[in-house]
């Protein structure tokens, strides 16, 4: 199908967006009237600029507060319609967007309403142009689709149609089922948007919180399945309006929602995902120092060295850790720079950064068939990473997230490169999760990459309260990760956390590794034992509280050990270690079939790290 995007879905002046509308592979755009209004250039060359870079011009959008307006206004608005005619022919734009009145002086009459569309449609078709008539979701007196469109069909006129809105239509909760109901060829546009399912006023949340498609909580997919069962035959067009979008690259906000658009019709086409990943293979750290000393306390053991590189593996049990004494990273979430600039003034790629400390920067995933999987990722626009490799070295690839941590595909063929034995420990079994820091503006734009690129499945979005502000963390999850069944490291699935720090103050939250246990008590009681010093400090009045509200074994504060449980009486104990760099570890142990990741203790944990950034962390002996 055809895709278009209005130009208010992204940052930057009309000829910009323009360019990297048309860069991101889009066949269409709806052009938003303050992005005409504030171009210096005539229509005309708008329009020649559009045909220039293959772009057609859908829609002109929005006219305004028009139908069931008093008798003595409606001379003005005709004439105002008029000039947004004109306009339209100079600009090579068909089709006129008319938002349902807002206006308090508005008359509730679906007859006058009609009346007034009918009028506007003639004068249209005298222009050869046609208005698309949408239900905005705080009209006045029309605020949903299917009284839109009665009053659409009571007028009775070839050039007036109804728009389509996701969000109009699914913030208010109206079923999309009626949409089947309506023809398909009245049905003249069709704009989409999710959105976080969010307890708020709804014009607020239209106006700052809309989102791609996959990105929210909206079943936008199967609105557009029915919006196609009644015969729609025209363009899947975004019309997003979002804080975020509106400060982030011109360029990459427009690939993102690219990127939404094929995800949305290959899940219309029933295309699965080609290798959703069942396990995590590596996480990858940058620098050495510290972790040397860590890592052994933790009970791995140096079990290789790449063949050909400076990095190292250590392992414990099916959890192995890929060090890489070159200390490159990800550019630390909250200080991302610009990196090289594309030719609509957005960053091409992520920047990286050095001498930060140690840092997750890789992330190796299970997968069923690697080449199908990065074709996956690349068919979804995303940046395959140039990759050194010697003659021997097993074929990896890897892909960009949006934050920059590099995300490989692999089989079994990668240890070949490190030639291992040994193990270390018999505590730790597999790597159960990670939690990766977002930099400003990333967060929607990674919930689609891991879910669209990986086939990762989200949870709703969670505001974990910090000292000096909120942390915003969002869950993705494959089917087996989901399960939180057995302690195999073989098909365990994977698990993500996204974290976006809304903070006043500070350095943005360190990323994590958690690693799964059996007995996370034992692991515990040696670590107490031996590195007390390595273990996050967890206050008393958790522990007071804790007891009084679960009967949990007195052991636990002794340990500083954490519990949570769900309401099918699943349980979670978990452990966190002192930050090294821009990294801590946690150990966790998941108890009949718990499947969360102890978000209640959320905020334990940021205070608990906060009130020990002021000293180093100790320095270990290996």
């Amino acid at each position: 199908m055809r895709k278009s995007i209005a130009t208010v879905s992204v940052s930057g002046t009309l000829t910009e967006k323009l360019a990297a509308v048309a860069a991101a592979g889009f066949d269409g755009v709806e052009i938003f009237e303050n992005d005409l209004l504030a171009c210096p250039l005539p229509p005309e060359e708008i329009r020649a600029r559009a045909a220039d870079l293959g772009l057609t011009i859908d829609l002109y959008q929005p006219f305004r507060d028009f139908e069931g307006a008093p008798r003595a206004r409606l001379r003005a608005n005709l004439e105002r319609a008029e000039h947004k005619f004109r306009l339209m022919r100079r600009l090579g734009a068909d089709l006129l967007l008319v938002c349902s009145n807002v206006s308090p002086e508005t008359i509730g009459d679906d007859a006058l309403a009609a009346e007034h569309l009918r009028l506007l449609a003639e004068r249209a078709a005298g222009h050869g142009i046609r208005v698309a008539y949408e239900a905005l979701a705080w009209g006045r007196h029309v605020n949903e689709y299917l009284h839109a469109w009665n009053i659409v069909r009571q007028a009775d006129h070839p050039n007036l149609g109804t728009c389509l809105d996701s969000f109009h239509i699914l913030s208010r909760g109206s079923d999309p089922l009626g949409i089947e109901a309506i023809p398909g060829e009245k049905i003249f546009f069709l704009q989409l948007a999710d959105a976080p399912l969010l307890a708020m006023d709804v014009l607020q949340w239209s106006r700052h919180h809309r989102c791609f498609p996959g990105q929210g909580g909206f079943d936008v997919t199967g609105l557009v399945r029915h919006v196609l069962n009644a015969g729609y035959a025209g363009p899947l067009s975004l019309e997003v309006f979002n804080d975020h979008f509106r400060q982030a690259g011109t360029g990459r906000t427009a690939r993102d929602g690219m990127r939404s658009l094929i995800a949305l019709e290959r899940q219309l086409q029933g295309v699965a995902h080609p290798s959703v990943p069942s396990g995590f293979a590596f996480a990858e750290l940058s620098g050495t120092g510290s972790l040397n000393g860590v890592l052994p306390a933790l009970g791995f053991a140096r079990t290789g060295r790449h063949s050909g590189k400076p990095v190292d593996l250590w392992s414990q049990g099916e959890a192995r850790l890929l060090v890489n004494a070159t200390g490159t990273g990800p550019q630390p979430a909250g200080a991302v720079s610009p990196g090289p600039v594309d030719g609509a003034g957005a960053s091409a790629g992520p920047a990286r950064v050095t001498g930060a400390g140690p840092g997750l920067v890789a992330i190796g995933l299970d997968s069923p068939d690697p080449g199908r999987a990065v074709a996956h990722a690349e068919s979804l626009l995303s940046p395959v990473l140039p990759r050194e490799r010697a003659p021997r070295d097993a074929p990896l690839h890897a892909v960009a997230a949006p934050d920059g941590t590099e995300i490989f595909f692999c089989d079994d063929a990668w240890l070949a490169d490190f030639a291992p034995s040994g193990n270390g420990g018999t505590g730790i079994t597999h790597i159960d999760h990670v939690a990766l820091a977002q930099p400003p503006h990333y967060f929607d734009e990674a919930a689609l990459f891991y879910r669209g690129v990986l086939g990762l499945q989200p949870q709703e979005s969670l505001e974990v309260p910090d000292p000096y502000g909120l942390v915003r963390s969002r869950a993705m999850s494959s089917a087996q990760g989901s399960s939180a069944q057995g302690s195999s490291a073989q098909g365990s699935g994977v698990r993500m956390v996204l974290n976006l720090a809304q903070v006043g103050a500070g350095q943005p939250p360190p990323q994590h590794v958690a690693l799964a246990s059996p007995d996370v008590l034992a692991v515990a009681r040696r670590l107490r034992a031996e590195h007390p010093e390595l273990l996050l400090p967890i206050p008393a009045n958790y522990y007071d509280d804790l007891e009084a509200r679960h009967d949990v074994p007195p052991e636990l504060r002794e340990l500083g050990v954490l519990y949570d449980r769900d309401a099918h009486g699943g349980a979670f104990l978990h452990l966190y270690t002192v930050t090294v760099g821009r990294v801590f570890f946690e150990i966790v142990q998941r108890i009949d079939g718990y499947a969360g990741y102890g978000a209640v203790n959320a905020p334990i944990r940021l205070a608990a790290q906060h009130h020990g950034s002021r000293t180093e962390p100790p320095m270990m002996s290996e």
